[in-house]
């Protein structure tokens, strides 16, 4: 196993990267929605200019390699019903969002073609992340419940109504494996695909941590509003019925308490604090 580093938004580090033993790529590189929707630049140069750069450098080697993607829940927005189907009609609200649909439709044009073998998945907010922070609008999910757990406050930029899309990481690793793994001729249905979910309260949440790492972890929590970051999470939906997903094979985490136990296991720290 080797590693290689460089920006495939440059074409002489693009060839490097990606030969003609490239027969399967994840792509998951991406400036994170809040930052996208600050520096519009910056986010189309790598969330589409960048995908594109890459879809290109697939089809001119003619390998039909298999690109595996991850798009966003920030595709859909305006009036939204309680659960969105698959059917419904993307329309984001904010520059991240746009430029992932773009991706979405350029992915799905590709393999039309037959240049590519493509499968995009919708990811749900992913939590609990290890690490610091990003610039992710959905940052403060993880955010609610990592610092907690380590002792530390967190601050709450939504209200505690707000419903979210979630999956954890280890689900999500798992859902990306089995969509690289689909036979093609499955995808019927088409190679964007919402994935399923656990659908959740911020308020939910916060329960769950209370149950799991006791009142003081779930007190270390404060609520301060960010119209921005409201602005954007508000526009995304809260619960998918993801049919398609499901009849592929794809799972979703039963409960949010053990998505925290598991946080918690991974990063070895005791459940009460």
């Amino acid at each position: 196993m080797s590693t290689l580093r460089g920006d495939f938004g440059n074409p002489l580090d693009l060839e490097r990267l990606v030969d003609h033993e490239a027969s399967s790529i994840f792509h998951l590189a991406a400036i994170v929605s809040g930052q996208a929707e600050q520096n519009f630049e910056l986010g189309m140069k790598v969330n589409f200019d960048g995908t594109r750069a890459l879809l290109e450098r697939v089809r001119a080697l003619g390998t039909r390699a298999k690109v595996v993607t991850t798009s966003s829940v920030a595709v859909f927005g305006g009036e939204l019903p309680e659960t969105v189907d698959d059917a419904r009609v993307w329309s984001p609200q904010s520059s991240y969002g746009t430029q992932k649909a773009m991706s979405d439709l350029l992915l799905a044009d590709y393999s039309r073609r037959g240049y590519i073998d493509g499968r995009s998945l919708r990811m749900p907010t992913i939590v609990v992340r290890s690490g610091a922070a990003n610039r992710a609008a959905s940052s403060f999910a993880s955010g609610i419940i990592r610092e907690p757990v380590n002792g530390m406050s967190a601050t709450c930029p939504v209200a505690p109504e707000t419903m979210l899309w979630l999956m954890s990481p280890e689900r999500a690793i798992r859902n990306l494996i089995h969509g690289h793994e689909l036979p093609s001729e499955l995808l019927s249905q088409g190679r964007v695909i919402n994935m399923p979910g656990l659908s959740m309260s911020v308020s939910g949440m916060i329960e769950s941590l209370r149950r799991v790492a006791g009142d003081a972890a779930a007190q270390r929590i404060t609520f301060e509003r960010d119209p921005l970051v409201e602005r954007i999470v508000n526009s995304w939906p809260g619960n998918f019925s993801a049919h398609y997903a499901r009849s592929l094979g794809f799972t979703a985490d039963t409960d949010f308490d053990s998505i925290i136990r598991q946080f918690l296991e991974e990063n070895s720290i005791s459940q009460r604090q």
